[in-house]
């Protein structure tokens, strides 16, 4: 008799109950945990976590619980830099604007590795495969250039040959374009000639501004143009012929 009674008021308990799905009373919301954003369950009235607990699975806003917080990005580690990138990019593209000689010290190889394919991909689209000489021209080149530069520059200025090569490599960029125009038109003409010529120009001024710029020279810069229009008028030949 007294299992019918249990299983009577259990069922009157369940009639009575109401499922309305698709409702929820947002206001009530907050009322599930009294530590807003966190991973606690829901706790009486008046509690708080210590300060210095760690969230499960989460990090606080200041990374202490992350141990890479503090650690430099991927790219910065490579030594690639895409400010300085930027920065060398337009100060080659604008000879006449000043540079700053912090981003100069940056031995940066990713732009001059990609100007280098640039021009031989272009050339290679023209006809001609250059590869090797670009390459062998220009480390010749940026040896010879090194040396003049560590005879002329200041004692008290640092400079290394991957900044050497940085800094042409940079300028190599307006002989891309060159290349460019080699596809569509012959250069061995009159006016082509001429084209060529005011690239030279256009990437020695550049070089030499740049180099002037990074060893702190004073009226220098129509020496240092001078070889650095022998090495471009090379990879100008390339292009003509």
């Amino acid at each position: 008799m007294n299992s019918y009674s249990d299983n009577k008021n259990q069922s009157d308990f369940w009639s009575n109950q109401t499922y309305d799905f698709g409702s929820f009373d947002y206001n009530k919301a907050g009322e599930q945990s009294n530590y807003s954003g966190s991973f606690y369950p829901q706790q009486p009235a008046g509690f708080a976590p210590p300060a210095n607990a760690a969230i499960p699975g989460a990090y606080d806003t200041y990374g202490n619980g992350d141990p890479y917080a503090e650690e430099p990005p991927l790219l910065e580690e490579l030594g690639i830099n895409f400010e300085h990138i930027m920065q060398k990019t337009v100060a080659v593209l604008n000879p006449l604007k000043q540079t700053d000689a912090n981003i100069l010290q940056d031995a940066d190889l990713a732009g001059p590795l990609v100007f280098g394919l640039a021009f031989g991909s272009l050339l290679l689209l023209a006809g001609k495969v250059h590869f090797s000489y670009i390459y062998g021209f220009g480390v010749l080149g940026c040896a010879l250039i090194y040396c003049l530069l560590v005879l002329m520059s200041p004692p008290n200025i640092t400079f290394t040959a991957v900044c050497t090569v940085s800094i042409l490599g940079y300028c190599l960029l307006p002989m891309v374009f060159l290349s460019a125009i080699a596809i569509f038109v012959s250069l061995n003409t009159m006016l082509g000639m001429s084209v060529a010529m005011l690239v030279i120009l256009w990437c020695a001024l550049s070089a030499s501004k740049l180099f002037v710029t990074a060893l702190s020279m004073h009226n220098q810069q129509a020496l240092v143009a001078y070889p650095c229009i022998l090495f471009y008028g090379v990879f100008a030949l390339l292009a003509l012929f």
